[in-house]
């Protein structure tokens, strides 16, 4: 089967283009470009690139021909120019849906967040339930995942906490109440995605998927922090202190360390899907702990933040 990948070359894209093109699949990727760290997906063997920022309905018709499933995973944390959540989030999922039905593709899939819901006066948050709502009075078989934190090679999650950990010697929680977390591994969500883009598993529905450990955002940090060899000082810090931070960070960094949408999330836990949804079916359910192996595998390698994350000098 062919089948195209919206942010093919983001985190989540790469992984699951690896695992459709070892399965046999051809794979059409689709992103607005591709930078150094995500050159390697392009030399994967029966893919093909397609430069697109969702914002042209005849192009991604002509990128979905043939294809008979589309993985809808493009998406920002951020806001950078006319990379907006309105744009990205409800116009190119808008987009997507319009093309999918002109190429005639039998199945769409759509990434979302586990805590995406509407009037909650998040913008990310907002964006992600309205692209959730498009896929769902589509008329196209669809199936929308709403996903908790995710984590493996290449990450925002564990590449960032390991610089920070070789960078500061103090790490600042999330507010006073330590929030839990359930880390998923991007090869659980892969494998659920095939069953979903191939085989057409879970037709129509809206399916919440969590790593099958929960835990304290603290506990997390400290098993990352254990693997590097860290140790550093854990102090709580007040929510508003951490969007502070973030709009510093957004200002100064090219990738931050976090934004006021992650602050957001964190600050609520990522363990209970909003508003409440279906569950997994047992064959589909995650099953990788938030091992050190796990961890390990997962990790950039050792490095501090340098100069050249600084948005004025890279």
């Amino acid at each position: 089967m062919r089948i195209a990948i919206t942010g093919g070359t983001g985190f989540v894209g790469r992984h699951l283009a690896g695992a459709l093109v070892s399965s046999g699949h051809e794979v059409v990727l689709i992103a607005r470009g591709v930078g150094d760290r995500n050159g390697s997906v392009r030399d994967l063997p029966n893919t093909r690139f397609f430069a697109s920022d969702l914002s042209n309905v005849a192009d991604l018709a002509r990128a979905f021909s043939a294809c008979g499933a589309v993985a809808h995973c493009a998406g920002i944390n951020r806001e950078i120019g006319n990379q907006t959540y309105q744009r990205v989030h409800v116009e190119g999922t808008q987009h997507v849906v319009e093309a999918a039905r002109l190429a005639g593709v039998g199945k769409i899939a759509l990434l979302s967040f586990l805590r995406a819901r509407p009037d909650c006066g998040s913008g990310y948050h907002e964006s992600k339930w309205a692209a959730e709502e498009i896929f769902r009075k589509s008329g196209l078989d669809y199936t929308i995942l709403k996903a908790g934190v995710i984590y493996g090679r290449g990450d925002h999650m564990l590449d960032h906490l390991s610089h920070a950990l070789f960078t500061f010697p103090v790490f600042a929680t999330v507010g006073f109440d330590d929030k839990p977390v359930s880390p998923l591994a991007v090869d659980d969500l892969t494998r659920i995605l095939k069953a979903i883009l191939a085989a057409g598993r879970l037709s129509r529905q809206t399916v919440a998927v969590l790593g099958p450990e929960q835990m304290p955002l603290s506990e997390a940090v400290r098993r990352v922090a254990k693997v590097l060899g860290k140790r550093p000082l854990y102090m709580p810090m007040p929510v508003w202190f951490h969007y502070a931070l973030a709009i510093l960070l957004e200002a100064t960094m090219t990738i931050p360390l976090a934004s006021r949408a992650q602050v957001r999330i964190l600050s609520e836990g990522i363990v209970e899907p909003l508003p409440a949804c279906a569950a997994l079916p047992n064959d589909l359910m995650p099953s990788t702990g938030f091992t050190d192996e796990q961890i390990r595998q997962g990790l950039p390698q050792p490095a501090a933040f340098k100069r050249k994350d600084l948005r004025c000098c890279s």
